[in-house]
């Protein structure tokens, strides 16, 4: 109950704080400005044009009072711009209610300030597509906002789209009061059958028994899912395999499961947006990147309730047949207010992911700060990726998190689980197209104040973390750095101000080298260096002072380790 005090009143708090720095930094931040001095060569994202031809929704016919159905006076209008060749469709001021809204070429989808798009709790409203979701090729309702194969479209303005999603999650009691656990359950729906997860139906529960992962396995062609229709809830705006898409200005809200998934999507611009979904939502991602080609995201806001802005390409087999990677990605200026991870790339990311920036970035008590998480089974590279000018405070786990080892829990699950550092132990497998690779990854310019842990690299013992580059790092955290498995860590200037020892843990990492480590003196040793394969560690630290600075195992060659 403290800590959940501490997280609602932390942003209130800063919220003045971080919205002064901000709005100095949003000044600075235009489209001409993301490409000065990127670490890789992209081409300038082209945004979609259109023609001054615009209609009223309420032209034909829509009505604005929240119990209208509108979505054929949405579908007609969109028609009409669609057969003049493209422009503008208005969703003026009011609430609208509505089923599916499909996009079509040179469309865009304009929402004015004071309009509230509300979608349909109706689920016969949503029809069962092919399509993909957690990375593999499934089946799924069709989102509320919908578009496949299009070129040339926009969703624009300052209205808001919610996308109903109270009607289609599942909640998990461990994360509401008891209060509000009675309430719901009173509404209607049924439990699992240990009581601790409460669906929306019995075709919800039904779906989530079939499933893993949240995809359905056993099942083969549509007809059979529909048995299961109530658990294939969509994610809130679906554009598959578009170019030439604008998001800018509107809020997107409360999405039955993430809220925006553009996939396969090329010159993908999406600036000045927020995305808000309940702390408690199941996979209530905000922003989902999936095998995007050339995209920006800037100056936008994140309180979602799983991963803010997430970078994939697919999971498993499904994802090395597309072989679609992510790439050519600029994130900039965006703040975070809650999420599992501020920034993460995975766990489905079996196309891979390369050539991604980050900058000037803040996350306000995210479970995670910078996120990578990936398993043995994915496949895919990762690399070429960086991040400076991060700031976070009050993170609840780990400020950067490296776990290759992923299982599908938030890293707040799995330490309550006790499940923090993974064992190695058992039969090492070979390294195949199944094995994920996470290699030259830089983290510089990054401030923390206050979280369980600083760094936490898991890599694979067959196949290390390779090349992670830090630079300009301070940190403030219970515990410090903890690196296993992991080949070639460089840091050059990292303060460390830990209230446990040792600060640094190094087990089955070689290759390591720390010049202008700084860490609070102390009696007690501030490194430990462990297992059979650490080798050719070298640290210089500032705290020279400190006789007693390592402790190292016996199975550690002690000619390769040099600590001044």
């Amino acid at each position: 109950m403290i800590r959940r005090y501490i997280l609602f009143i932390m942003p209130l708090v800063l919220i003045p704080y971080f919205s002064s720095c901000m709005s100095k930094e949003v000044e600075k931040t235009s489209p001409a400005s993301l490409y000065k001095d990127l670490e890789f060569n992209m081409p300038v994202v082209p945004e979609p044009t259109f023609p001054a031809f615009t209609v009223s929704i309420t032209d034909f016919g829509a009505v604005g009072d929240g119990q209208t159905l509108n979505t054929l006076a949405i579908a007609a209008a969109i028609d009409k711009v669609t057969a003049k060749g493209g422009g503008k469709v208005v969703i003026p001021r009011g609430l609208w209610l509505t089923g599916p809204i499909i996009l079509k070429n040179n469309i865009n989808l304009s929402i004015e300030e004071g309009a509230l798009v509300i979608f349909s709790s109706d689920k016969d409203l949503y029809p069962l597509i092919e399509t993909s979701f957690e990375g593999h090729n499934t089946v799924r309702c069709t989102s509320p906002i919908y578009g496949k194969d299009l070129e040339n479209i926009a969703i624009t303005g300052n209205g808001v789209f919610d996308g109903t999603g109270e009607a289609w999650r599942p909640v998990k009691k461990e994360k509401l009061a008891d209060s509000q656990w009675k309430k719901l359950v009173k509404s209607g729906g049924v439990l699992s059958e240990n009581g601790k997860i409460w669906y929306p139906s019995e075709s919800s529960l039904e779906g989530q028994n079939l499933s893993e992962m949240n995809v359905p396995k056993q099942l083969g062609n549509i007809e059979e899912y529909k048995k299961i229709k109530d658990f294939l809830r969509p994610v809130m705006v679906s554009l598959v395999n578009c170019k030439k898409v604008l998001f800018d200005g509107p809020v997107f809200q409360n999405s039955p499961a993430w809220c925006l998934h553009p996939l396969m999507c090329e010159d993908l611009t999406i600036r000045n947006i927020t995305v808000k979904n309940p702390w408690f939502s199941q996979n209530g991602d905000g922003l989902d990147i999936e095998s995007c080609k050339n995209s920006i995201i800037y100056n936008c806001n994140f309180d979602v309730g799983d991963d803010a802005i997430c970078i994939k390409s697919g999971k498993d087999a499904d994802g090395r047949k597309r072989a679609r990677p992510t790439e050519n990605l600029i994130i900039s200026n965006c703040i975070v207010y809650h999420g599992h991870g501020g920034v993460t790339i995975g766990s489905e990311m079996s196309g891979g992911v390369k050539n991604m920036h980050v900058s000037n970035c803040t996350f306000i008590g995210t479970d995670v700060g910078l996120r990578f998480k990936s398993n043995r089974g994915r496949g895919g590279i990762v690399e070429n990726i960086y991040f400076s000018g991060i700031n976070m405070i009050n993170i609840p786990t780990q400020a950067i998190s490296f776990n290759l080892y992923y299982g599908g829990l938030s890293v707040s699950e799995m330490l309550a689980e006790g499940r923090n550092t993974e064992t190695t132990t058992g039969e090492i497998p070979p390294v195949s197209e199944e094995t994920p690779l996470f290699r030259n990854i830089s983290i510089k310019n990054l401030t923390c104040k206050g979280a369980s842990q600083a760094i936490y690299l898991q890599g694979l013992p067959e196949l290390n973390l390779e090349n992670i580059i830090f630079e300009n790092i301070d940190i403030e955290a219970d515990n410090g750095l903890t690196s296993i498995d992991a080949n070639g860590i460089s840091i050059k200037g990292m303060r460390l101000i830990t209230k446990n020892l040792p600060a640094l843990n190094f087990i089955n990492s070689l290759n390591v080298n720390i010049e202008k480590l700084d860490v609070a003196e102390n009696q007690k040793p501030y490194i430990d260096i462990k297992g059979k394969k650490s080798t050719n560690i070298t640290i210089r630290s500032v705290n020279s002072g400190n006789k007693n600075k390592a402790v190292i195992g016996d199975e550690v060659d002690n000619r390769t380790i040099s600590i001044l």
